[in-house]
C-alpha cells in the first residue's frame, strides 16, 4: 500500500508541474502574441499616415509647432 501511495504522490506532483509547464507556454504564447500585434498595429499606422501625406509634409518644418525663446526672464 506504500508504493501506492508514493505512486499517487509522485502523480499529483507530475501533475502540477505539468500544470505549471502549460500556465507558463500559454502566458509565453500570449504575450508574443501581444507584441506582434502591437508591431503589426504600428506597421499598419505607419503606412496609413504615410499615404494621407500631403504636399506640405515635404517642408522641413511642416508640423512643427514654434517655440518662442524670447520673454523668458533668464
Amino acid at each position: 500500500m506504500s508504493t501506492e501511495a508514493e505512486s499517487i504522490a509522485l502523480m499529483e506532483e507530475e501533475s502540477s508541474e505539468g500544470h505549471l509547464l502549460r500556465v507558463l507556454g500559454w502566458f509565453s504564447v500570449g504575450m508574443a502574441l501581444a507584441a506582434i500585434s502591437f508591431y503589426v498595429g504600428r506597421e499598419l499606422r505607419d503606412r496609413y499616415k504615410f499615404k494621407q501625406r500631403t504636399p506640405y509634409d515635404f517642408y522641413s518644418n511642416a508640423g512643427k509647432s514654434q517655440t518662442a525663446e524670447y520673454g523668458m526672464g533668464v
